[in-house]
């Protein structure tokens, strides 16, 4: 089976509140387990020993744990946290989620889930890991219920207990047939996704059982019963050929700036210097790296300007995708950081991009007047008005900031809406994975007849417009 044929399938089905889809987290929502970060965390703490953590590892990796075994397992790790605050252990998933869990999420999970979403069905995370582990991912993608292992507390501390038996086996099962009765959910017409032995019980429960990336006796299991199996491309590692064709990328973006600079040097012309190697680094890159793009609506990039692009920003990724497509007459904002970046930050400071300290509000603020200037003058701007990139290809809010400079130079907005550069530049790797980024650009928004007071309402209807093509995305003529 395939995802496109899972999504179909889905869109094809019954819609309302009364279906459920049930995902398992860890090897089904995101790849590996999420408790390996926190593990690694407290041996990098001197929290753990080395004999603790082999034992931890010699568990994980058998597949055939049984309900008593895993939950005096469970029960060891929480002990050392007896006493503690509540909202410590709350405080540590929410940031081992944010720089290491996220990259582990599987784009394809994330599709599933906003198809369900999509319908209206009660979408859920049934895990065996903790609820702390489990809140902060089914926060990011949107998903309000949450079935999990419970930790024992009393008066904002944790008395290091299992507060019932654990999310494991039968005790998932059971979890999901309650939460089916006190919700009014139709178990018989609901979706399960799970990739473990242990999940074989849960799996029965419902309708539509799934099984992702499996174990080998959930494997055997989904043959006989003949449920669909879904197989997800691996996210915590890079394959042999994925590291060689990303040096070589790096070394076509090192060796088209080092013929820049020259130019440069010989003729006093930066921009001109800067825009020839962003454009030619970048469409030598992608195609070292195996990505293509797809462009629809690529004539707003070029009649409309001088222009405010818009992106969604997700990944690395999106500025070499925007080099190759905008290939000059416009400049732009980055953070502080980016400006040392080798190569990159030269080819940023070329095209006269504003550098600002994102933790320091009156650097952004100075920052606004030269651009407006810049547009003024003929360029465009191109900025992402998240501020930042997003965990998950979940769209974040947007800021005012970029909205005031298009009202205040008159220039109209191009929204440019963009999937899957986080799945061919994964956030916090530097490895190329071949893919397709998909680009559609949006017919400008007229700004002149915008009124200050109505800014609010304005930012909203912009980005409305990205979740609308994000989550219905235009077929091209044929498909």
């Amino acid at each position: 089976m395939t995802v496109s044929s899972a999504l179909a399938a889905i869109a094809a089905g019954p819609h309302g509140p009364r279906i459920a889809a049930f995902f398992d987290l860890d090897g089904t929502l995101i790849d590996g387990y999420s408790a390996l970060p926190y593990f690694i965390d407290r041996l990098r703490r001197r929290e753990m020993s080395l004999a603790e953590a082999a034992e931890v590892w010699r568990m994980a990796r058998r597949g055939d744990l049984d309900e008593r075994t895993f939950a005096a397992g469970l029960a060891k790790t929480m002990a050392p946290w007896a006493g503690r605050p509540e909202e410590e252990l709350t405080a540590l998933w929410t940031r081992l989620f944010r720089d290491k869990i996220a990259p582990l999420l599987f784009p394809e999970a994330w599709r599933l889930v906003k198809a369900h979403q999509k319908m209206g069905h009660t979408v859920v995370i049934a895990s065996s890991a903790t609820h702390y582990q489990a809140a902060p991912i089914a926060e990011e993608l949107g998903i309000a219920h949450v079935l999990a292992t419970r930790v024992a507390g009393r008066d904002g501390r944790l008395t290091g207990d299992l507060e019932g038996v654990p999310l494991w086996g039968a005790g998932k099962a059971e979890a999901v047939r309650n939460f089916a009765e006190t919700h009014q959910i139709a178990l018989e017409q609901s979706y399960g996704y799970a990739n473990g032995n242990e999940d074989i019980a849960f799996l029965k429960t419902v309708r539509y059982p799934t099984v992702v990336n499996p174990q080998p006796m959930l494997g055997q299991t989904a043959q006989r019963a003949g449920w669909p199996v879904l197989r997800f491309a691996a996210r915590r590692k890079a394959s042999a050929a994925m590291r060689t064709r990303s040096v070589a990328a790096y070394a076509a973006l090192a060796a088209t700036s080092l013929g820049g600079l020259a130019y440069a040097v010989a003729t006093g012309k930066r921009r001109r210097a800067a825009e020839w190697v962003g454009a030619t680094s970048s469409n030598a890159m992608l195609a070292i790296a195996g990505i293509s793009v797809d462009v629809q609506g690529e004539r707003h990039l070029r009649d409309h300007r001088p222009s405010v692009f818009m992106f969604n920003h997700q990944s690395v990724a999106d500025g070499y995708v925007l080099l190759k497509l905008l290939r000059g007459g416009f400049t732009g904002v980055a953070k502080k950081e980016v400006a040392s970046m080798p190569l990159l930050g030269q080819i940023l400071r070329g095209l006269d991009f504003a550098f600002i300290d994102r933790s320091d509000a009156k650097s952004a603020i100075a920052a606004m007047q030269p651009v407006i200037d810049r547009l003024r003058r003929g360029l465009s701007f191109v900025i992402a008005p998240e501020g930042t990139r997003s965990l998950s290809p979940r769209l974040g809010r947007f800021k005012k900031g970029p909205f005031h400079i298009a009202l205040q130079a008159g220039a109209p907005i191009v929204p440019i809406v963009l999937r899957n550069t986080c799945e061919v530049l994964p956030r916090g790797s530097l490895l190329f994975r071949p893919g397709t980024v998909q680009v559609c650009v949006l017919p400008p928004v007229d700004v002149t007849r915008w009124r200050i007071e109505d800014l609010d309402r304005h930012v909203a209807e912009v980005r409305a417009s990205f979740e609308r093509t994000l989550d219905d995305w235009p077929k091209v003529r044929g498909d």
